[in-house]
C-alpha cells in the first residue's frame, strides 16, 4: 500500500506539472505553428521533472552547437591529467583554411603562433572559430573520443568543421535531439560531468560567446546572463537555411537558472525570422518562469 501511495503521490506531481505548464506549451505552440521549418524545442525548468518538448525526441543537425560537447570532453581531459589548460598549442598556417568562420585567421593570418589551450578554447566557444575548433579536435584524436565520452545514442559526432564544409549533406551529419541537448546542458549546470573549477570555466566562456546573440538572448534584459551555444548552416539557392540552433542555460532575475535548446531545420523563412523563432521561445520561457516561485 505505501509503495502504491508513493507511485500516485509521484504520478499526481507530474499531472500537476503538466497542467501547470500547459501555459507554457501553448505559448511555444503559437510561436512555432505555421512557420515554415522543422523546429525541435526542449526546455526544463528549475522544479523536479519540469520539462516542455517539440519533437524532443527528433534528432537534429547541430553545426556549431557542437562545440560544446568538444569543451566538455576537452575539460574532462584536463581534469585526467592528460591536458592542461595551460599548455601551448602551435597554430600553423596551413592549418587555417580559407573559406570557413575564422575570426583568429582574420587578426593572424599567417599562423605560425601559439596559444595556450584556454586562449584556443576561447576562440572556440567565444568567437565560434572553425579553424580552432578543428585544431583542438585533432590534440584530442577526432571526433570519436567526443562520442565516446558523451556516450548517447541521441548524440552524432562524425564530422569536424572541414569535413562539414565538403558539401551540403555533410554539415547534417553532426546530430543531437533537443531533448538530450538540455539535459546535457542540466546536468553540466548541476556538476555532474566536470569539476566546479572547469564547470564555472565553461559556463563563463559560454556566457561570454559573442555568436547567435539574436537567438536565445535576442529578447531577454540586456542584464540576464545567458551561456549558451550556437550553430548556423549554409543557405541553399531555393532559399532554404538548413540549420539554425541555439541552446543554453538563463540565469533568472532570482539566480534560479532554466535550460532552452531550439534547433530549426530547413527552414523556408527569412533568416531574420528564423533567429526570431528561437528568441520569442527562449523570452516565452523566461516570462513564465519568472512568474514561477
Amino acid at each position: 500500500m505505501k509503495r502504491i501511495a508513493i507511485l500516485l503521490c509521484i504520478q499526481l506531481v507530474a499531472m500537476q506539472l503538466f497542467a501547470q505548464n500547459a501555459v507554457l506549451r501553448d505559448k511555444i505552440a503559437q510561436i512555432i505553428a505555421g512557420k515554415k521549418a522543422d523546429i525541435g524545442v526542449s526546455v526544463i525548468g528549475f522544479q523536479k521533472n519540469d520539462t516542455v518538448q517539440f519533437n524532443g525526441n527528433q534528432l537534429y543537425p547541430m553545426l556549431s552547437t557542437f562545440k560544446f560537447p568538444i569543451a566538455l570532453t576537452v575539460l574532462h581531459k584536463v581534469e585526467k591529467g592528460e591536458l592542461n589548460l595551460e599548455q601551448k598549442v602551435l597554430i600553423r598556417e596551413a592549418e587555417l583554411l580559407d573559406g570557413t568562420w575564422s575570426p583568429f585567421k582574420d587578426e593572424h593570418p599567417k599562423g605560425d603562433t601559439s596559444l595556450t589551450l584556454a586562449d584556443a578554447m576561447r576562440w572556440m566557444l567565444c568567437y565560434s572559430d572553425n579553424n580552432l575548433t578543428d585544431i583542438i579536435l585533432r590534440l584530442i584524436g577526432g571526433a570519436m573520443p567526443v562520442q565516446q565520452f558523451i556516450g548517447s545514442k541521441n548524440f552524432i559526432i562524425r564530422n569536424d568543421e572541414e569535413d562539414m564544409h565538403k558539401n551540403w549533406d555533410a554539415q547534417f551529419i553532426n546530430k543531437i535531439t533537443p531533448n538530450e541537448a538540455a539535459q546535457l546542458l542540466d546536468k553540466f549546470n548541476k556538476g555532474k560531468i566536470l569539476n566546479a573549477v572547469h564547470t564555472k570555466w565553461l559556463y563563463d566562456a559560454m556566457v561570454n560567446n559573442q555568436t547567435g546573440l539574436k537567438r536565445l538572448k535576442g529578447k531577454l534584459p540586456a542584464n540576464i546572463k545567458v551561456a549558451h551555444r550556437s550553430g548556423t548552416s549554409f543557405t541553399n539557392e531555393a532559399g532554404m537555411t538548413g540549420a539554425v540552433n541555439s541552446y543554453g542555460i538563463i540565469e533568472l532575475p532570482n539566480h534560479k537558472k532554466i535550460i532552452v535548446a531550439v534547433f530549426v531545420h530547413d527552414s523556408y523563412e527569412t533568416f531574420n525570422n528564423t533567429e526570431a523563432i528561437i528568441a520569442d521561445i527562449s523570452k516565452a520561457a523566461f516570462d513564465y518562469y519568472c512568474q514561477k516561485k
